[in-house]
This record gives C-alpha cells, sequence and structure tokens, in this order.
C-alpha cells in the first residue's frame, strides 16, 4: 500500500462488538491500543495497564473481527525489562489472541535491539515514535514532539533504527507535520501517523473518539465523525422516562401464553 501511495486505514478498538464493526467497514488494521487503560478502564495514563488487560481485550477483539490484522500495544514494562521478558510476553499475546503483530513504544537503543530479537524470533513488531504516553512523565507530558531541531533528528534516527531492527511500520505521534513527512519520505516501512499530518502513509484514531463518545477529549488532530454521546444519552433518557411511566415494556415487547 505504501508502494502504491494507498493510504492505510487504522482503528484502535477494545472489544468485539466495535472490532466487528470496524472490520465490516472496512479499515485495513485494528489496534488494540493501550489506551484501553484511559478510555475502557478509567485510569488517568496508559501506566496501570496490565498483561492480563491486554490479553482479554484483545483476545475479544479477534473473536469479533477473526479476519482482520490486529495489532496489540506491549503494556508498561512488558518490554523495557529485557529482549527475554519482551520475547516471552509478546509471545503470550500471539498465542493467547490471536493477534498477528504487537507494538512497542520509543526507538532508543534498547528498544531497538528488543524489536530484532522478537522479529528474530518470528513476531512482526510496529514501532512507535514521538509522544510515547508510556513515558509521558519523562516527556513532560501531553506536548507535540520534534519542534526542536535536536529533537526532530533524534526521533528520524529512532524511526530509521527501527525500520533497521525490522519493524513492519511506526506510528508517528503528536509531530510537526514537516518533521512527519520528513521521516515517511525516508523510511521504506509504512507511518501511521496520529497528530502527525496527512503525510504519513496511514491514520489511526481510537474508535470511541472519532464516533464523538468521549466528548471531554478534544485535542486539535481529532475529528469527530459522529456525536454518538449525545445520541446515547438521549436514547437513555427516554428509555428512563418510558419506564417511570409504564410505557415500555408496552404489549409488543411482552409474551402472551399462547406465545
Amino acid at each position: 500500500m505504501k508502494l502504491g501511495g494507498e493510504a492505510i486505514v487504522a482503528v484502535t478498538a477494545y472489544d468485539a462488538l466495535f472490532a466487528r464493526l470496524v472490520h465490516d467497514a472496512g479499515v485495513d488494521l485494528i489496534l488494540v491500543g493501550d489506551s484501553l487503560g484511559q478510555v475502557v478502564l478509567g485510569h488517568t495514563s496508559t501506566l496501570p495497564v496490565s498483561m492480563e488487560d491486554m490479553i482479554a481485550h484483545s483476545a475479544a477483539v479477534r473473536r469479533g473481527a477473526p479476519e482482520a490484522l490486529v495489532v496489540v500495544d506491549m503494556p508498561f514494562l512488558s518490554y523495557q525489562v529485557s529482549p527475554e521478558d519482551a520475547l516471552r510476553n509478546a509471545g503470550r499475546v500471539l498465542k493467547e489472541t490471536g493477534a498477528q503483530a504487537v507494538k512497542l513504544e520509543g526507538g532508543g537503543m534498547r528498544t531497538r535491539e528488543t524489536v530484532a530479537r522478537l522479529v528474530d524470533a518470528g513476531i512482526a513488531v510496529m514501532g512507535h515514535v514521538g509522544l510515547t504516553p508510556q513515558s509521558v512523565h519523562a516527556l513532560g507530558g501531553y506536548r507535540v514532539q520534534g519542534r526542536e531541531e535536536e529533537e526532530g533528528a533524534r526521533i528520524r534516527a529512532e524511526a530509521a533504527g527501527l525500520e533497521e531492527a525490522g519493524a513492519f511500520s511506526v506510528v508517528l505521534e503528536l509531530l510537526p507535520a514537516s518533521l512527519a513527512a520528513r521521516i515517511t519520505e525516508s523510511l521504506g516501512i509504512p507511518t501511521i501517523g496520529i497528530g502527525a499530518g496527512a503525510s504519513c502513509d496511514g491514520q489511526v484514531l481510537v474508535l470511541p473518539d472519532l464516533l464523538g463518545l468521549n466528548p471531554g477529549f478534544s485535542p486539535r488532530f481529532l475529528k469527530r465523525y459522529a456525536e454518538l454521546h449525545e445520541t446515547a444519552s438521549e436514547a437513555v433518557r427516554t428509555y428512563a422516562r418510558e419506564v417511570r411511566e409504564r410505557l415500555y415494556p408496552a404489549a409488543e415487547h411482552s409474551f402472551a401464553e399462547e406465545d
């Protein structure tokens, strides 16, 4: 798709119902993100997410979309300790979920060594540079990365190093559009952008965000393609009113003895 100039459509989903929806809608890739920590589990960051959380949600996504390309985020401290630890955990993900690939954050030398170890063992790996949420405290918060020349050069080098280590693609998160464009042009593997401009080979958004189910989250890069929070809220309010007024269930929702 990169060679042909065909844009890659990726969506982050966390359960079987929404996985089926996005696959039926024709997306190319489903990412089971550790952002489920905030979106689904109510945490304030991705750091508390466990291997068990990721495996349970990824297995659900796979059951909902058994023919989809599914990539699973490796959670915090599941791959940073050692390449061997990463290999065991990534192997668990593939064996217990049926997903085809894992994603690792960061592009430093240790991460590149880990990527190479996983790839050597036959595990497909997606990289991730720019804003890496598992390192949010070290990065000084959720902010655009690579605006300074030195920082931009470091991120370009990290992306190139991940390709050399064997990653099959790399997520570029919260980067200036011009920097993301230079990285995309320089790599032979696809880039998937989120908050990184239109020049990336593909784009990814979190499904509840693009559906407008999370009205409190409004970063500049997000476009809502629906406003389902209000639609869903109104539906529940109507249901509650009809129950209280004994309008529901009506006769057509009830069973007679002869049924």
